[in-house]
């Protein structure tokens, strides 16, 4: 009888990674994914099946039913400011950005001023100075926040904002802030603020949906100014920790509509996390002195399309110059893999900067299986030496360049809700490569030679890190 049993548990094991094999066929967002969780679920169920239902969801099914209902919802609120927001559209008469405003699903502004942050001390210099101002209202979310000093200070900050009648709204994710105590939060809460983590296994049809995280680090105050960029909270992210050291990044701070994007996007996450429509000023204002068309670009796995990935395959089919990116990951795509190979076989200058010492190992070693090709191409890999490079940032000819949270990898191309700053202005681009320039002068040139001597364990380690790459 037990035998019997154990026979039909098998038998039933089996056929139940065949069904979720079917599943992952149809579901999969890249062929290569799909490949890998197939033969998973086939050949070692026991195993695979419950790694698949956690991990190798493609979609996040309970925000696409939210943001349904913020159609309806959600929609009405922002239909009342429309005549208001609409003066400061840019409507681009450039394709290009047209096709970028289509991929955020919210409209290029203009009378916006973008001001670099490089480094730590100058984003939170900065941040810091903006909660001081705050009168109204301050959004706040971030995937990391440490309970070390700067985020001692971040909370003294908030708590003053409190004290002084300004609503606080803060989001954080609930893997990425999982080391956090709950004493950082509940003073908060205590002093009155509203505090939600994004929880991306919410409900019970949506507890196994662990593997999706809100990647977004946006702040905003009173709908007037806004942060977005590479920068969590700790003193890792100003350069104080032995174990990373120098730590470089860059922000961004904008003045002007543009907010308004950054602070939708905010409103559309925090109605998923808390079940309810903030009340918030949609009145653009336009930064003085400012003439920067900006689009804010939330991406995400709730998305009808791949947004990330379409977004920088986009801007690196558009270079006719060249095309410069930064990246702590780099794993990108087949489609974004093939559009760099594509731009410096035309004749663009394409430059990837990603660091020299690895942060996360498979990921580290996933990009030696194709950097060969790369190379071979023509386009120019640099290792940033000084310390861990963690921008992401994007040059496209001398027009335009962006700043936000998105890496190139699967992660942040289909399983993180990330956000993009694009600035269409000549000005703003030369800033940027300005500031690249300076970082290439911090990293040595990858060699065809040096890709090609590694041993052969690394070879395969590399290969093997490749294949997985889909499902990390």
């Amino acid at each position: 009888m037990t035998a019997l049993l154990g026979g039909l548990l098998i038998v039933c094991m089996h056929l139940l990674g065949m069904l979720s094999g079917i599943v992952a066929l149809m579901s999969s967002r890249t062929s290569q994914g799909a490949v890998a969780w197939i033969i998973s679920l086939i050949t070692f169920p026991y195993v695979a099946i419950p790694a698949y239902w956690i991990f190798g969801r493609p979609r996040f099914y309970g925000y696409v039913n939210a943001r349904g209902q913020r159609d309806t919802a959600l929609r009405r609120v922002l239909d009342q400011f429309r005549s208001k927001v609409e003066p400061t559209f840019a409507y681009p008469d450039r394709a290009e950005l047209r096709a970028v405003e289509r991929l955020a699903m919210l409209p290029m502004t203009r009378d916006n001023r973008c001001e670099l942050l490089i480094n730590g001390h100058a984003t939170f210099a900065s941040l810091f100075d903006g909660l001081d101002q705050a009168q109204d209202y301050v959004l706040i979310q971030f995937f990391i926040i440490r309970d070390d000093a700067l985020g001692t200070a971040l909370q003294e900050r908030l708590l003053a904002c409190l004290q002084r009648g300004v609503a606080v709204y803060f989001l954080y994710d609930e893997i990425g802030c999982h080391a956090m105590p709950d004493r950082w939060f509940r003073r908060l809460r205590e002093a009155g603020a509203h505090v939600h983590q994004f929880g991306s296994s919410r409900g019970w049809r949506h507890r196994f949906q662990v593997n999706f995280r809100n990647h977004r680090k946006i702040v905003v105050t009173d709908g007037r100014r806004g942060w977005v960029g590479g920068l969590n909270v700790g003193v890792e992210y100003r350069g104080e920790s032995a174990r990373h050291g120098f730590w470089r990044d860059t922000h961004l701070v904008v003045k002007g509509p543009a907010v308004l994007g950054l602070q939708e996007s905010f409103w559309e996450d925090w109605y998923w996390a808390a079940g309810e429509i903030l009340t918030l000023s949609w009145q653009p204002i336009p930064s003085r002195g400012g003439r920067q068309n900006v689009v804010v670009v939330p991406s995400g796995p709730a998305d009808p399309l791949d947004t990330a990935s379409l977004m920088i395959q986009h801007a690196i089919n558009q270079a006719s110059e060249r095309f410069w990116i930064t990246s702590p990951y780099f794993v990108p795509d087949q489609g974004v893999q093939d559009s760099l190979k594509l731009a410096a076989l035309r004749g663009v200058d394409v430059r990837v900067m990603i660091p020299e010492r690895p942060d996360h190992l498979l990921v580290f070693l996933s990009a030696f299986s194709f950097l060969g090709e790369m190379i071979r191409a023509g386009i120019k890999i640099y290792r940033y030496q000084p310390g861990f490079l963690h921008q992401k940032t994007m040059l496209i000819d001398s027009h335009s360049a962006a700043v936000g949270t998105v890496n190139l990898d699967n992660r942040s191309f289909r399983l993180n809700f990330e956000v993009t700053a694009w600035v269409a202005d000549r000005g703003f681009a030369a800033e940027v490569a300005t500031m690249l320039e300076e970082d290439f002068d911090n990293c040595r040139l990858v060699t065809l030679e040096e890709i090609q001597r590694r041993p052969l364990w690394h070879k395969l380690a590399a290969r093997a890190a490749y294949l997985a790459s889909p499902v990390q």
